[in-house]
C-alpha cells in the first residue's frame, strides 16, 4: 500500500509545487500500477493468516506512511532542483545523516543479546550506505531530469524486482496470482513512461 499511495501521492503534489501536468494515458498508468499494487494488498489480506486481526490497521497506516513518502520526494526533488550542482545536494544530504547513524547502530549493536562482530557489521554497512547512495541518488537526479511523478511511479517496480530476487535467490513462492498483480505494476509505469 505505500509502494502505491506514494507515487499518487506524489503525482498530485508535483503538480502543486512544480505545475508537472500527466496526460491521460500516463494517469491510466498510474490506475494499472495501483490496481496490481493495491490488487497485492487485498489479496493478501484474504490470504493471509497470521496477524489477520492487525492488517486493516496496517494498511491504514501504510496509506499513511505512503503520504510521507510523497511529501519526501517532492521536498528532496524541490531541493535537488535547487542547487547549481545536484551531487552537492546528494553530498550533503549524506553528509548530514551519515552524522547521526553511527551512534543509531552503536546503540542498536550495544542492546542486541548476540552481539556480532563489528568488522564484518561495519563492512556490511558500508556496502549498504553506497547502494543508498546509488539507489537514492538516481531516483533524486531522475526528480532534476524529468517529471517528479513519472520518477516516483518508475520507483515502484522496484516490487517487481524485490519479487523476482526472492523467487531466484531465496526460492520464495510467487504463484500465479501475484505474478499477475505484478504484470500490473510493470504494465503501469511503462504506460506511465511512454504516455507522456
Amino acid at each position: 500500500m505505500v509502494r502505491g499511495t506514494g507515487p499518487l501521492f506524489t503525482v498530485i503534489g508535483a503538480y502543486f509545487l512544480f505545475g508537472e501536468v500527466f496526460t491521460a494515458i500516463q494517469w491510466m498508468g498510474v490506475g494499472v500500477l495501483l490496481a496490481g499494487i493495491y490488487g497485492l494488498a487485498v489479496y493478501n489480506l484474504r490470504t493471509l493468516t497470521l496477524n489477520r486481526d492487525t492488517m486493516p490497521l496496517a494498511l491504514g497506516l501504510a496509506v499513511m506512511t505512503g503520504l510521507f513518502v510523497a511529501l519526501y520526494t517532492t521536498y528532496d526533488a524541490y531541493g535537488i532542483r535547487a542547487t547549481a550542482n545536484p551531487f552537492t545536494f546528494l553530498a550533503w544530504f549524506f553528509f548530514l545523516d551519515g552524522l547521526f547513524m553511527p551512534g543509531v547502530a552503536y546503540l542498536r549493536w550495544r542492546n542486541l543479546r548476540n552481539r556480532p562482530t563489528p568488522g564484518p557489521l561495519m563492512l556490511r554497512g558500508l556496502v549498504g550506505g553506497l547502494v543508498a547512495f546509488m539507489s537514492f541518488g538516481s531516483v533524486m537526479l531522475a526528480t532534476r531530469l524529468d517529471k517528479v511523478g513519472e520518477a516516483a511511479v518508475l520507483r515502484e517496480t522496484s516490487t517487481v524486482f524485490a519479487a523476482l530476487i526472492g523467487w531466484l535467490v531465496l526460492n520464495e513462492t510467487v504463484g500465479p496470482r501475484r505474478i499477475a498483480l505484478m504484470g500490473l505494476i510493470a504494465a503501469g509505469a511503462v504506460i506511465v513512461e511512454f504516455g507522456g
